[in-house]
């Protein structure tokens, strides 16, 4: 193994707090109606003044020739604005693929390390607790939020992140789910264990039995990983949820299996055992896991002392991060992504809805199911088409209904499931879904609220409470900065669309509007240079990056 390839630290890493964002500094309008000309009308002449050849007098003429020439240079500038891409001479928007840059002792490939917190919510970031990520986040950039996708669960996200597909696309449509009502149905199981039946396969997936969880027909779509090593590119995979092969047999290059309760400093130590490999066996890629802020709200609450303490212990690993780069002078080198897979919404004391009331499903419609997939929602498969046809129309009545907690949930077939979600068009998704609401929660009069925990995710991906975040800093960052800079003052005024989609706050720091986590795919592939015919098919947008380029 080569030894370290420190460099003196060259710079400071500045501690401090984000100030508030205030109103973006680049969506000011101004009226350019004053730089209007006269073309119609009657000309009157004074014969007291200087006079042309046609009657024009001398000072007219001088106005309008001005008038043509301002509005001509306007003109020019204008098709500059509209038409010219970002200077192509800055440095890192060509510094990817088998190009190499020195740190000062070694030499380096754009390399990208990121790394998933599970559970941060967006909004977690506003609390004071996180001084580093905020200062990585202004020497970089961040976004608002990042919207999950549905189900908002932990392995339909990150599979979602790394193949930049939806749930219905990607086929991992839950995964192990505390469920109240799982034990009452079949007491020779687990308590409290859910997961999702694939009906093609005959089998259940289970995220905490390696024999099932590994199974590569359970993940469908081409991880980022899968990709880059396509394309010739060294990875690294540190926990990070799914399997350690595809179905063409592909796999990382490093893989170190998900464990529990592993401290963050061995983490954090084999990320830089990786980055301090020689050049030809080091990683481009780096995929990391941390799964310990998503336990504490869990256990204990969004709003509890237990993830407050959490959030600052992944907020030093983070520092720890970004100074260990700092130190190895890899900061135009390496980009580091921060993501995380979806927030948590505080359910210590949900309204109950009573699936086993009999203007529900009752006691026989519980005992007439064969599989129930996922919690919160619940996905029904009956054992009959003519009991599926029963109670979905039971359920929709109740819904209808005076119950007063009919306003908590609502009951959807594959046809009737909001587009908006990409929930419907996969066999393993069930044909009938009773999804409660925010602050409501499914189970039986037996089980009541046990088992169920104080913090919990899964619902709708619209809420605020279930959103991501997304902090980068690194080459990605730094021409992002350079473009918005250069687009500031008059640019800004005269056409706020060419910034759409970011902006700066007082502090200079840079603001990504909320996106799709399905756009990060192809992030990544960007920064690695991976040509776009060498892509996997995503369900993120064509071109979605290139604002930011």
């Amino acid at each position: 193994m080569a030894s370290n390839p420190f460099t003196p630290k060259y710079r400071e890493y500045v501690q401090g707090h984000s100030a508030e964002e205030r109103e973006g500094l680049l969506h000011s309008d101004q009226d350019n109606d004053n730089n209007k000309v006269e073309s119609e009308g009657r000309i009157y002449i004074d014969n007291d003044k200087d006079e042309s050849s046609d009657g024009w007098s001398r000072s007219k003429i001088i106005k309008v020739a001005s008038a043509l020439i301002a509005i001509l240079v306007f003109g020019a500038f204008t098709r500059a604005l509209l038409r010219s891409p970002p200077p192509r001479t800055y440095s890192n928007l060509g510094f990817h693929g088998d190009l190499v840059r020195s740190n000062g002792t070694h030499d380096f490939k754009r390399t990208v390390l990121i790394v998933s917190i599970d559970g941060l919510r967006a909004d977690y970031l506003d609390r004071g607790l996180t001084p580093h990520l905020l200062d990585i986040s202004k020497e970089g950039l961040r976004a608002k939020s990042m919207m999950p996708v549905f189900p908002t669960l932990t392995f339909p996200n990150h599979w979602a992140l790394m193949t930049g597909l939806h749930a219905e696309s990607h086929g991992i449509i839950a995964n192990v789910i505390i469920c109240p009502f799982h034990y009452v149905l079949n007491p020779a199981e687990q308590p409290f264990l859910q997961n999702f039946w694939d009906p093609k396969t005959k089998q259940e997936f289970h995220y905490n039995k390696i024999d099932s969880a590994w199974k590569s027909e359970f993940w469908l779509g081409e991880p980022m990983w899968e990709t880059a090593g396509k394309a010739g590119i060294i990875t690294a995979n540190l926990m990070w949820p799914g399997p350690p092969k595809t179905t063409s047999g592909a796999s990382s290059t490093y893989f170190v299996p998900w464990q529990d309760k592993v401290a963050l400093s061995i983490k954090l130590d084999k990320i830089f055992e990786w980055i301090d490999m020689p050049l030809e066996e080091r990683p481009q890629l780096i995929m990391a896991y941390e799964p310990s802020l998503d336990q504490a709200g869990h256990a204990t609450g969004p709003m509890s002392a237990r993830v407050n303490r959490t959030l600052g212990e992944v907020d030093l690993f983070a520092k720890q991060l970004h100074l260990g780069l700092v130190e190895r002078n890899l900061t135009d080198i390496v980009d580091i992504i921060f993501v995380s897979d979806h927030g948590m919404a505080d359910t210590a004391h949900p309204t109950l809805i009573y699936i086993d009331d009999e203007d529900m499903l009752g006691m026989d419609g519980l005992a007439a199911l064969e599989h129930e997939d996922g919690w919160p929602a619940m996905g029904l498969r009956f054992n009959s088409l003519a009991n599926e046809t029963y109670y979905l129309n039971k359920l929709l009545r109740a819904k209808e209904s005076s119950r007063k907690d009919a306003e908590g949930f609502d009951v959807y077939t594959k046809e009737t499931m909001p587009e908006r979600w990409h929930f419907a068009h996969h066999e393993r998704i069930a044909p009938v879904w009773i999804v409660p609401k925010l602050h409501y929660a499914l189970t039986t009069r037996e089980q009541g609220d046990v088992g169920m925990t104080k913090g919990n995710h899964g619902y709708d991906n619209t809420e605020p409470s279930m959103h991501a975040m997304f902090v980068a800093h690194g080459p990605f960052s730094s021409v992002v900065k350079t473009l918005q800079a250069s687009r500031k003052g008059i640019v800004s005024g005269l056409l706020p669309w060419k910034t759409k989609g970011w902006h700066s706050t007082s502090d200079d720091t840079y603001i990504i509007d909320t996106f799709r986590n399905v756009e990060i795919y192809g992030l990544v592939m960007k920064l690695l240079g991976v040509e776009e015919g060498q892509m996997a098919r995503t369900n993120g947008t064509v071109g979605f990056w290139d604002k930011y380029f």
